[in-house]
């Protein structure tokens, strides 16, 4: 019914012009699948990691601008003359106490 040429003989071992089976073919996207679901494990848990990651930066981010507007929010409170200025005997460094903590 069908042409002779149509369909390739099965395959022969050490035969040249190797023809994959269905069952190699199988077999090798099988594997080459197993393969790729790997690599997207990997990527994903490095993806989560670099999201909680960028979460805890964004969470200090906040923590961190709310602490600098509360602290210019009270330098501005107190005129400059109120706080106290102390210098060691040297002039190297000069210390602002802040009268909030007293």
């Amino acid at each position: 019914m069908y042409p002779q040429g149509r369909h390739p003989a099965p395959h022969q071992p050490g035969q040249p012009g190797f023809k994959f089976t269905v069952a190699e073919s199988c077999d090798r996207i099988k594997d080459e699948f197993q393969f790729l679901q790997a690599q997207y494990h990997s990527l994903k848990v490095e993806y989560d990691k670099l999201a909680n990651e960028k979460t805890e930066m964004q969470r200090h981010y906040v923590m961190y601008y709310e602490m600098s507007y509360g602290l210019n929010i009270e330098m501005h409170k107190q005129p400059s003359s109120e706080l106290p200025v102390t210098c060691t005997t040297n002039d190297s460094m000069c210390v602002i106490i802040n009268r909030i903590h007293n």
